[in-house]
């Protein structure tokens, strides 16, 4: 069908927005500990003393460890983007329509395949913010309670630029003006527990327009809202996927 594709029981305009939502499972074969898995990060540490803004103002020395070591493993060189990363950022180079990928991930293997058009819902590690003056830089080194803001220079305002329990994630408005006029809408990588982003699919689906699409290695939640499934490794199923889309 000239200026369509066929992909299971969908039919896709080839010039139709996309939007993209990629969880831990996409960065797992990467060789990142995932958070909510059995043996995840949160099964060796509680969330409310490393991960919430209350957690940083009573004991900031620990949140800044957690997160220290967090950030030096993203950047051990054997941690690097596979195959779905990049068969992602192609997808958005070579498809007729705007792509927009939103993460939960906090590591940069999108921006490294690749991606462009691509928003961090949950904040970025290898970034810090001035809770003083609110610039955000990158940051790769450790970071302490001394750490002073290139911006302002005031020492001792520096924190993970990532979003807490209790915190609002990253650019909201612009990610659902998107769902609200995207033709597919794909969930790639994640349980489908989390909120916000475990809304997104039921937003595309209220407003009738776009179709919907799971790529995860096992059923999510919410797996009964989507027009389409596939399950599976996300280095085999994410590439497949587009090489369906775009030939």
């Amino acid at each position: 069908m000239r200026g369509r594709v066929i992909i299971g029981r969908m039919t896709i305009a080839r010039n139709a927005d996309i939007v993209i939502l990629t969880g831990a499972g996409i960065s797992k074969e990467s060789g990142l500990s995932t958070f909510r898995d059995a043996d995840g990060i949160w099964s060796t540490v509680r969330i409310e003393d490393v991960a919430t803004p209350e957690a940083f103002a009573r004991d900031p020395d620990r949140v800044h460890d957690f997160y220290n070591e967090r950030r030096a493993g993203l950047q051990d060189p054997k941690i690097k983007p596979n195959a779905a990363h990049e068969a992602l950022a192609r997808l958005e180079a070579e498809w007729g329509g705007d792509v927009l990928l939103v993460t939960q991930n906090i590591d940069n293997l999108h921006a490294r395949a690749g991606s462009r058009n691509l928003v961090h819902m949950h904040g970025e590690m290898l970034k810090g913010r001035c809770e003083s003056c609110g610039f955000v830089c990158d940051w790769v080194e450790t970071m302490d309670r001394q750490s002073q803001c290139p911006h302002c220079e005031v020492d001792g305002h520096m924190r993970v630029h990532v979003v807490w329990f209790g915190e609002m994630p990253f650019e909201m408005d612009r990610i659902y003006e998107a769902l609200n006029k995207c033709g597919l809408f794909i969930s790639i990588g994640t349980s489908g527990n989390v909120y916000p982003a475990s809304g997104f699919v039921s937003q595309v689906r209220m407003h009738g327009t776009g179709r919907t699409v799971e790529l995860n290695l096992e059923p999510s939640e919410g797996i009964v809202l989507f027009d389409e499934a596939r399950h599976g490794p996300a280095t085999r199923i994410v590439p497949d996927f587009v090489n369906e889309l775009i030939g």
